[in-house]
């Protein structure tokens, strides 16, 4: 159902490691060690979260000789995770002008 596959998307999206990965792989291809290089954690961790963005259909890989490199295989993924950006970055921006007007206010 297209729902499931909606919802099991978001799912691997609502990690921050996760979204960190996505974002370094927007960039190109990588192996998995530039990517734990890049993100931090164990191989191991890295791998696991990777796993679970290509049974997402988030990223692909493929192996060049004893590596795996992976990519996004999406951008319409990555595109869904900058509008939440966008929107997250404006209302912080409304809050904290309102803040400040709220602070002018009182004192002036």
């Amino acid at each position: 159902m297209v729902l499931d596959r909606i919802a099991e998307r978001l799912k691997a999206l609502a990690d921050p490691t996760r979204l960190r990965i996505l974002h370094f792989l927007e960039d190109g291809e990588r192996c998995v060690s530039e990517v734990v290089d890049r993100v931090g954690g164990s191989q191991a961790n890295v791998s696991k979260h990777l796993a679970i963005l290509r049974r997402a259909g988030l990223v692909d890989c493929r192996r060049r000789g004893l590596n795996v490199l992976y990519r996004v295989t999406d951008a319409t993924s990555l595109s869904i995770c900058r509008t939440i950006c966008a929107v997250l970055e404006r209302q912080a921006a409304e809050r904290h002008h309102a803040l400040v007007e709220g602070r002018t206010a009182v004192g002036g």
